[in-house]
């Protein structure tokens, strides 16, 4: 196997790994988020918490491995992009770590006597680790995973151009409607935020298959930029 499918193969083992680590990290902070002055009060089980902050720390690790293994490969057609694309997953990661902190504060408050003051900042912290997922997996994630390594997959051909239009189709999808609840002051009971469920399919299609196609078949044998012909 050469050099750049072992890339390949990293490629979409780390993109499985965000899946692995990204889901059952937000169901396991799901009743802290839900109810934080209830959490905070005792009602909660805290090792939930340090779970899921220990899946978006492996999280983080796989979001920047997705980048850096196929900038060697991208560079060759794409300087600027390529590097464009390291950097979309570092925002976005630096978001998820904001979120962590928020949500190890919590887990802190549950340690303490829980009074007015301490649901006060228990909802304070809910609310920034919300703000985080909008900014990052929301609104980041629709130029990065979209709208850069769409187009850099479909220039370079290394998987089915067919399926890049998912990446080119979600990333816009996922960057208007992360606005729209920008300006809306993120209200979950906002209609926006189903219909960014919504807009959401096409990008985690796109990821996932991404992390399928190319655990399982690498990047195309046939495309240019792996013989050193792209231009």
């Amino acid at each position: 196997m050469s050099l750049d499918q072992k890339r390949a193969r990293w490629f979409g083992v780390l993109y499985l790994i965000t899946f692995i680590t990204s889901i059952p990290a937000l169901l396991l902070y799901e009743p802290a988020l839900r109810h934080p002055v209830g959490f905070v009060a005792g009602s909660g089980n805290v090792n939930q918490i340090y779970l899921g902050a220990l899946l978006e720390l492996l999280l983080i690790i796989a979001n920047i491995g997705t980048a850096v293994v196929i900038v060697p490969i991208m560079r060759r057609q794409f300087e600027e992009l390529s590097i464009g694309y390291v950097t979309a997953r570092i925002f976005e990661c630096t978001f998820i770590l904001v979120g962590i902190v928020a949500m190890l504060g919590i887990a802190t408050l549950h340690q303490e006597t829980a009074g007015a003051a301490e649901g006060t900042v228990a909802y304070t912290l809910a609310a920034i680790k919300d703000w985080t997922f909008l900014l990052g997996p929301g609104w980041v994630v629709g130029w990065g995973n979209g709208l850069i390594l769409g187009y850099m997959m479909y220039r370079t051909k290394l998987v089915p151009r067919r399926m890049t239009w998912l990446g080119l189709v979600g990333g816009p999808l996922l960057i208007a409607t992360g606005t729209a609840i920008i300006f809306s002051g993120n209200d979950p009971s906002s209609t926006l935020r189903g219909l960014q469920s919504i807009a959401t399919i096409p990008e985690f299609a796109w990821e996932l298959f991404l992390g399928v196609y190319c655990t399982i078949w690498g990047f195309r044998r046939d495309a240019p930029i792996l013989s050193g012909s792209a231009s």
